[in-house]
């Protein structure tokens, strides 16, 4: 979640959990409320990357998720890491999967959302969906189970677009139910916090260039 420089982000008191660890990278279940990075504020300067530094100090942020996300996040402890884990993202040779809970009975099994996202500037953070100036944005769904009330879905994303999730789930008319930018006051107030996670990641290994996957299941019913 982006932030603007007089918003104070409630305190986050849930523990990072590392999940796996070695010489060259960090896999890490982030909890949703805390900030990847330090905000702009001053007492916003509690995130997942300012805790991890004071275990390890090689640490440096690869990607991030918003402060509303839970899940999967990768830390490079070293600069050459650093700059292959990056590359990797940058050829988005890393598979990405995401488990969502979203408003409304999602009709078909599975489908492509290939909708080009742009900074919505006037109500920054937001992002909204712009074909004259979007970047491209693509995102696989797959539909897990669904009722009248809600479905859960298996989201893919091709691209990292911010608030990409976010944003093509409510283009199909089922938002992420606690989202606090994309749904509406039914589906906003339907969950105590936004109900998407971080499940798996599967990458090369930094060093050795050995495959490597990451499994967090999602901390909310499915």
């Amino acid at each position: 979640m982006s932030e603007s420089s007089e918003f104070i982000v409630p305190r986050c008191t849930a523990p990072v959990e590392i999940l796996y660890r070695d010489d060259a990278l960090l896999a890490v279940n982030k909890p949703a409320g805390l900030l990847s990075v330090p905000g702009r504020h001053p007492a916003n300067k509690d995130s997942l990357i300012s805790r991890l530094q004071q275990q390890f100090n090689e640490a440096r942020i690869v990607h991030r998720l918003d402060m509303a996300t839970s899940g999967l996040m990768l830390i490079a402890l070293s600069k050459d890491s650093h700059r292959r884990l990056s590359q990797q993202f940058e050829r988005r040779e890393i598979t990405k999967h995401y488990h969502a809970v979203v408003a409304g009975e999602v009709r078909g099994d599975q489908g492509i959302i290939d909708l080009p996202l742009a900074c919505d500037w006037p109500r920054r953070p937001r992002q909204h969906i712009n074909f004259g100036h979007g970047k491209s944005a693509q995102t696989h769904y797959r539909c897990l189970r669904r009722d009248a009330e809600r479905s859960s879905l298996l989201l893919s994303p091709h691209t990292g677009r911010s608030h990409q999730l976010r944003v093509h789930c409510a283009s199909l008319g089922h938002p992420i139910l606690g989202c606090e930018f994309y749904a509406d006051r039914h589906a906003r107030r339907a969950a105590p916090r936004l109900l998407l996670h971080a499940s798996a990641l599967g990458l090369r290994h930094p060093v050795s260039g050995a495959p490597l996957s990451f499994d967090c299941p999602a901390p909310f019913p499915l």
